[in-house]
């Protein structure tokens, strides 16, 4: 709400409550008379308020001179309408008499003029600085929120750009080694390779994708893992989707399969193994991985090694209470348990 608004708001607002005084009092003229000075001076207050000693001096914490400063103003308008010239026109009939309430067992003497316009004056001061404040919070929260999000889009985002160097990297170098082995089977990995990149260029721009095409995704890695050896690879696959409606945030799987496929030993241990499960139904999907350890050092890039801190973040970012990540490794295992709540409750 502009300050205009919120001006117009506070003047229409004690409109109103004089309007309905004056009714209720039945005085027309007299009433008018009295109360008008008093009614100008609550809209000064008010407009000095919006537009100078709050975003001036409340809003920026300067807290003992907004108080000094609204009680000057206060006292200082009291002070005009009790030396208006309505005032000082009216019947002599309609003062009240300057002694009442000084005799003994006589009626209790009126408070001072200029005390009764400060507490007019005062609550009208108060109300106004209230909304002000109460607008001025939820500005404030709208705004966090709102650099929040775009912070978080922004973390994403650089997040994303992590992740297709580091695919590409390891794909062009599974290509390399199938040309070297099988040269034959290059024109097809070129091919595979092709259909993933669309996906990640195309696809992952979006802020989810369907789960079926996540789940392609990983298939096709494998594929192109798997073409860069004559040998078969131990790896094992159960995908089971039974809602074909269920989206996921993209590239949220492939870093589990990158580090199997890259820290895992199948290629060192004789029984070595990679098993990837993702069953899905529409209240979550439950994504496993899991591969044999070496008991042996085993030789690793030297370029990589940003996927698991990476999915992790994009699931704090993207999930927040609403998966479990467990990851559990024994001297001759690695496991991961993926779970996402697809109602958005914890």
């Amino acid at each position: 709400m502009k300050q205009t608004h919120r001006f117009l708001f506070h003047v229409f607002l004690w409109l109103a409550v004089w309007l309905m005084a004056w009714l209720l009092l039945n005085e027309n003229e007299r009433f008018l008379n009295k109360n008008a000075p008093s009614f100008v001076m609550q809209i000064v207050v008010i407009a000095a308020l919006i537009y100078w000693t709050a975003p001036t001096l409340l809003f920026k914490k300067k807290y003992l001179l907004f108080g000094i400063v609204s009680f000057v103003l206060i006292v200082s308008c009291s002070f005009l309408i009790t030396e208006n010239p309505f005032l000082s026109n009216m019947p002599k009939g309609d003062m009240p008499p300057p002694m009442a309430g000084r005799h003994r067992g006589g009626p209790p003497m009126a408070p001072p003029e200029i005390l009764i316009q400060f507490l007019i004056l005062s609550i009208a001061y108060v109300l106004a600085t209230f909304v002000e404040t109460f607008l001025f919070a939820q500005k404030k929260e709208e705004e966090t929120i709102r650099n929040k999000n775009e912070n978080l889009q922004m973390e994403l985002k650089f997040l994303k750009s992590q992740i297709n160097p580091h695919f590409l990297f390891n794909s062009l170098n599974n290509i390399y080694a199938l040309s070297v082995i099988d040269s034959n089977k290059t024109q097809q990995s070129i091919g595979t390779l092709s259909e993933m990149l669309r996906y990640v260029l195309y696809e992952c721009e979006q802020p989810t994708v369907p789960l079926k095409k996540e789940i392609s995704y990983i298939s096709n890695y494998l594929d192109l893992f798997r073409l860069k050896s004559s040998s078969p690879f131990p790896i094992k696959t159960d995908f089971q989707v039974s809602d074909t409606s269920a989206m996921i945030a993209p590239m949220i799987f492939i870093p589990f399969v990158e580090n199997a496929l890259k820290h895992g030993s199948m290629d060192h241990v004789a029984d070595g193994y990679l098993d990837i499960k993702v069953y899905s139904d529409n209240k979550k999907i439950d994504f496993y991985v899991a591969n044999s350890v070496s008991e042996m050092p085993v030789q690793k890039d030297a370029v990589g090694g940003i996927g698991l801190e990476n999915v992790k973040k994009r699931l704090e970012i993207l999930y927040p209470k609403n998966h479990e990540l467990k990851i559990d490794q024994t001297p001759k295992c690695y496991t991961v348990n993926l779970s996402i709540n697809l109602n958005g409750t914890s």
